[in-house]
């Protein structure tokens, strides 16, 4: 009651407030990251050990497996650990509890993988440590393709100049580029040149590390001046190194150019990106934490246009999967959504009613109620998503509740003759406790969900927090500002219990007055009809019971007809098509199956376009015989790759000495015991 009375003596002070909150509406809304989900802050580090030309079974017992030995006794806070042997490549997850220190866990790591490089095959590099969490995912990529650069030039100017031009974005991670070819200054031996003059590749190895060094001139001073002094230790040019000399034989010295060529090459190829058929790079940018995805994709599209004058003419640049457009159209369809239903809300109290201003005041405390939780979730650092969204979407029909009683309950008094200021005070000392009840009693709904644990946490509680803090506010305004707007806004109406606004209506607010009406005159046949149905219902109490119970219980075998996922199935405008070659395929081999596959696709894709367009009457049937031969050649073509490849594999088994001889087929039995 008290605060009742504060909002009646002191009525400008929340007001105030409440526009207040509107002004700093738009604040609160640019300073709050906006992503598609909430933050999933599940601590993880990977280590990422590398050793070029190493097995993966290598990789995994004499890096691996060494390193996540010492890790268990030294790294604190450990939940699990998982580890991914490669070629050449060996990755180490350590997930973290939550809540534990990352920066410590990497620390840490680093200080026990820089003990045990001793213990490791010689040559070994420290690893590479990065920290990171689920909310790190890719959110645009950028294609790079030429008809006149080769690829090492596009892998350089993706990796040397945009991706460092993309680091002074807030929030944007860049990884290395896909595709291209990494660049790299080759010696390619020749083994019969090396073997006629009686040397070996270790001596072409040690001649190029004894010759090409760095080392400090350091300075002279002469006269006035002082000069740098360099050292001629070092090739300034590629064609430089054919004439280092490897070794002197009998007074004729023998050079590199003799045994070897170098040349500038790449290293072995490991992954391919083609753009239209055509090959190229790809960089992804990935957003880093809690940042906002929108935040992070505007800051790279706004840096880029700067980075691409910098680039050559002939580079091709093009942008696609941006997740920002994604985000952009569901967060503004949950907003559109919540907007929808607050309308329908107001129409619906309008109707029950029959009073605009009673309407009104009810429809203002909705956004105030919902922005308010928005601020404050802002304050804890949560974002706008659609988990939050869609927890204030739930909530608005929930919202009306405070306000509604309240104003029904006042209106109940003015109806007995009270003063307004009394009526007032009476109606909201009356409903005070069990409108605090009814509020507490659907917030105790979601406080369940507080007690999760894992990736369903992070998901649902920002939407029970969003649905707690709006039901909180929308009490705390139906104790405030509602008693203050119905003393302004009834502070000249008479009120009668038949009638809600005793004035002259105008002409043009008549038919809505009929409407509203004829709607009262329908709900009370309907609520007649609905008391005869509770009345029969309560003549047969155990029929209706056991029918009752009987629907539930047969609905709950339902449920076995549902399916489970993580999440719905979402449209997002794209589709992704997966090819898997068998164990060992080389790269080469991959990248023709994906363009045979890919052409087989979309050749199918055509016929069927084809053919819907043949059935609705729109071409002839010549266009989807045009078709179908296109998808026949493409499937043609591939059954021949696959054939070609069971071809050379069976010759490769047969060269070293695989396969069955011929008399092992007798009588048309074959014998499957091999040679």
């Amino acid at each position: 009651m008290w605060i009742v009375k504060l909002a009646l003596r002191r009525p400008y002070t929340f007001v105030v407030a409440a526009l207040l909150l509107l002004l700093l509406t738009p604040f609160v809304l640019l300073r709050t990251p906006t992503d598609i989900f909430p933050n999933i802050e599940i601590p993880v580090i990977s280590v990422i050990w590398q050793y070029a030309g190493l097995s993966a079974q290598e990789i995994e017992q004499r890096i691996i497996y060494t390193h996540e030995r010492t890790l268990t006794a030294t790294v604190n806070d450990i939940e699990h650990i998982e580890s991914n042997s490669y070629n050449g490549v060996g990755v180490i997850k350590v997930f973290l509890h939550p809540g534990a220190s990352v920066d410590a866990g990497v620390a840490q790591i680093t200080a026990v993988a820089q003990t045990i490089l001793r213990l490791l095959p010689p040559g070994q590099t420290p690893p590479l440590i990065i920290r990171y969490n689920a909310s790190t995912v890719p959110i645009l990529q950028y294609s790079f393709s030429s008809p006149k650069l080769s690829e090492q030039q596009l892998y350089d100017l993706a990796q040397n100049q945009v991706r460092v031009g993309l680091s002074t974005v807030l929030g944007a991670a860049v990884p290395w580029p896909y595709g291209g070819k990494t660049r790299v200054v080759s010696v390619d031996l020749d083994l019969t040149a090396l073997k006629a003059k009686n040397l070996s590749a270790q001596d072409v190895v040690n001649a190029v590390n004894a010759q090409n060094l760095i080392l400090p001139g350091g300075t002279a001073k002469i006269g006035a001046t002082e000069y740098n002094i360099e050292i001629n230790s070092s090739p300034r040019i590629l064609e430089e190194l054919n004439d280092l000399p490897v070794k002197t034989l009998a007074g004729a010295t023998i050079f590199l150019r003799d045994v070897a060529q170098v040349r500038d090459g790449y290293q072995p190829q490991q992954n391919i990106v083609r753009q239209d058929g055509v090959r190229g790079a790809l960089l992804t940018i990935l957003k880093s934490g809690s940042a906002s995805t929108l935040d992070v994709v505007r800051g790279v599209k706004r840096v880029m246009p700067s980075i691409l004058n910098t680039l050559p003419p002939d580079l091709q640049v093009k942008e696609f999967a941006d997740q920002s457009l994604f985000v952009r159209s569901a967060i503004n369809g949950v907003v559109k959504e919540g907007a929808i239903a607050a309308a329908l809300t107001a129409l619906m109290i309008l109707l029950f009613l029959g009073s605009w201003r009673s309407t009104l005041i009810i429809a203002l405390s909705i956004p105030l109620s919902v922005l308010s939780s928005i601020a404050i979730l802002c304050i804890l650092g949560e974002t706008i998503n659609l988990m939050t969204l869609g927890g204030l979407a739930l909530a608005v029909g929930i919202l009306v509740d405070d306000a509604t009683v309240a104003i029904e309950n006042i209106h109940r008094q003015m109806a007995s003759g009270k003063s307004l200021e009394q009526a007032i005070l009476d109606g909201a000392r009356e409903i005070a406790l069990p409108a605090f009840v009814s509020t507490l009693c659907i917030c105790i709904v979601f406080v369940p969900m507080f007690f999760l644990t894992g990736v369903a946490r992070f998901l649902f509680v920002p939407l029970a927090e969003a649905v707690v803090f709006a039901m909180l506010a929308s009490y705390l305004i139906s104790r405030t500002l509602v008693p203050t707007l119905v003393m302004w806004f009834y502070r000249n109406v008479r009120y009668k219990a038949e009638q809600a606004d005793q004035m002259p209506a105008a002409r043009w607010v008549r038919p809505f007055l009929s409407v509203q009406r004829g709607f009262e005159r329908g709900f009370a046949r309907f609520r007649d009809a609905y008391r005869a149905l509770l009345a029969a219902c309560l003549q047969r109490r155990m029929t209706f019971a056991t029918c009752f119970l009987g629907f539930c219980a047969g609905s709950w075998f339902l449920a076995s007809q549902l399916g489970e996922n993580f999440f719905p199935t979402v449209d997002a405008g794209q589709f992704r098509l997966h090819v898997r070659a068998p164990t060992g395929t080389r790269i080469e081999e991959t990248a023709q199956l994906e363009a045979e596959t890919g052409a087989l696709a979309a050749a199918r894709h055509t016929l069927e376009i084809a053919t819907n367009r043949y059935q609705a009457g729109l071409v002839t049937y010549l266009e989807v015989a045009t078709a179908q031969s296109a998808a026949l050649a493409r499937e043609l073509a591939v059954t021949q790759l696959q054939g070609e490849r069971l071809v050379a594999a069976v010759s490769l088994i047969k060269s070293l000495g695989g396969g069955w001889a011929q008399d092992q087929f007798v009588a048309g039995e074959k014998s499957s015991a091999p040679r």
